[in-house]
């Protein structure tokens, strides 16, 4: 529905309707909208961690390899998930409530990475760094679900700025 319509057409009785229920079934699993678009959020993020386990359980303990891989999945749950999750993310951003909660996924993320790169600097990367992590991988993935940028283009220079926050410590 998001992808056909936009997130701003999102609302609990156009789910009941899309879904085929009354606004009753929907309303027990969602109290409003913006429960609603939280779940969307949990769900892409619980989908990121996991595939990032995966590809780090076999990628080389190199910092390019490990760079590369964050990118990779960054990119890829991004493009998976299409113009969907930068609508829900924004949405999520213009709600103050629903701000803390993307914040505190940003953060886990943010967290994973520091983890996953601390074997290759000599110092745990910055707050400023894991910060511009983050900034490079949302407008990065974002170009790349509207075709701006191709998907190895977006991976690449998302992988290129990992390596030099992390030299940078």
């Amino acid at each position: 529905m998001i992808r056909a319509s936009g997130v701003n057409a999102l609302t609990l009785g156009r789910l009941a309707e899309e879904a085929g229920v009354t606004k009753p079934v929907v309303y027990s699993h969602f109290d409003d909208r913006n429960a609603l678009l939280l779940a969307l959020y949990a769900q892409y993020d619980e989908q990121q961690a996991l595939r990032m386990e995966q590809i780090f359980a076999a990628a080389p303990a190199t910092l390019q390899a490990v760079s590369s891989a964050i990118a990779e999945t960054y990119v890829d749950c991004v493009l998976g998930q299409g113009v969907e999750i930068p609508g829900v993310g924004a949405a999520l951003s213009g709600a103050p409530e629903l701000e803390t909660q993307k914040q505190q996924y940003d953060e886990a993320w943010q967290a994973r990475c520091r983890e996953l790169l601390a074997p290759f600097s000599s110092a745990p990367v910055s707050a400023a760094g894991l910060l511009a992590l983050q900034g490079a991988a949302d407008a990065l993935s974002s170009a790349a679900v509207q075709y701006r940028l191709s998907r190895e283009e977006a991976c690449g220079a998302l992988t290129g700025v990992i390596i030099d926050v992390v030299k940078r410590g």
